[in-house]
């Protein structure tokens, strides 16, 4: 969003947010292959629990956890074009600051998959072993 648009009120100005929103998304998901990995995981997991029949209460938790993931690869580009922006020789505190982003996103994906297997281990061993 400009800065010209930032003086617009009303219905007009919060369309254009969600085009703009759009256009973050399609980049994202056009350019950056961790993001498509997620998003076949995001189709993966969903598909999983439908076929497995997990209560409602595991369908909250997986849908969070999808989101948050998808949400927060996002936010880890940004902060990486953010640094690029910044500068483009190597610069160890621009490093850090990647190192850093990319760190949140690797926490939070260890423990979405100790959550999906919580989520799907017993399922599958029932499915598998009984």
């Amino acid at each position: 969003m400009g800065l010209s648009d930032r003086n617009q009120k009303g219905f007009k100005r919060l369309l254009r947010s969600f085009v703009f929103a759009g256009y973050g998304l399609k980049h994202v998901i056009k350019y950056e292959q961790n993001m498509q990995i997620h998003l076949v995981c995001a189709v993966i997991a969903p598909a999983m629990a439908w076929w497995l029949r997990i209560p409602l209460e595991h369908w909250l938790v997986l849908l969070l956890v999808i989101g948050g993931m998808l949400s927060l690869e996002i936010m880890n580009t940004a902060v990486e074009r953010t640094v690029d922006l910044y500068t483009e020789e190597f610069h160890p505190l621009a490093k850090r600051a990647k190192d850093v982003a990319a760190a949140a996103v690797f926490v939070y994906g260890v423990f979405a998959v100790i959550i999906g297997l919580l989520i799907f281990g017993p399922p599958l061993f029932t499915l598998f072993f009984s």
